[in-house]
């Protein structure tokens, strides 16, 4: 079998459980360690081997690593990349740890991209870490958009407060 055949089984078959939890955020979420040990299984199962290497690529104006996260057969290799920047205005960590939240980052999102893990659901990529969700204001391209999502009858006015702050007076245009 070949190893991009090799990679697409072990995308399919691939469950990495979300054991960390941030007590701020109120969520569970996947590590690179995580994805790392769910992977092992698959070192003898498939014959292959993952690894991760870091480089760091910029250092101005923000330290940037890049991740790539590799599979490889002993013949051939499919790698996978991720760019992260490092937070050195992070409150209370120390360079070290700045550093290595960066580099957990990138492994993380290098692995990601290979093994195809889709955290869009995952409230570590949704977290708004504190910040207020302000919706756009249902006006101009938008407001005319609306009307004929609502026109056409494949929405409702309570899809569209959804995804726009509407102002009540309107409610009577749509």
């Amino acid at each position: 079998m070949k190893l991009h055949e090799k990679l697409s089984k072990i995308q399919i078959e691939f469950k990495s459980k979300k054991s960390r939890f941030n007590s701020f955020g109120k969520y569970n979420f996947r590590s690179a360690e995580d994805i790392l040990e769910g992977l092992k299984p698959f070192n003898d199962k498939y014959n292959v081997y993952f690894k991760v290497d870091e480089e760091l690529i910029a250092t101005d104006p923000v330290p940037m690593f890049k991740s790539i996260a590799t599979i490889s057969d002993g013949t051939d290799t499919i790698s996978a990349t991720a760019l992260v920047g490092v937070d050195l205005n992070q409150k209370g960590m120390q360079v070290p740890q700045q550093y290595g939240s960066g580099s957990s980052y990138g492994k993380k999102y290098a692995l990601g991209n290979l093994l195809l893990i889709d955290d869009t659901a995952d409230s570590d990529a949704t977290n708004q870490h504190g910040r207020a969700v302000t919706k756009p204001k249902l006006e101009g391209v938008a407001l005319e958009k609306a009307k004929e999502f609502i026109k056409s009858g494949k929405g409702t006015i309570e899809d569209i407060k959804k995804k726009y702050e509407v102002d009540p007076k309107l409610l009577k245009t749509l």
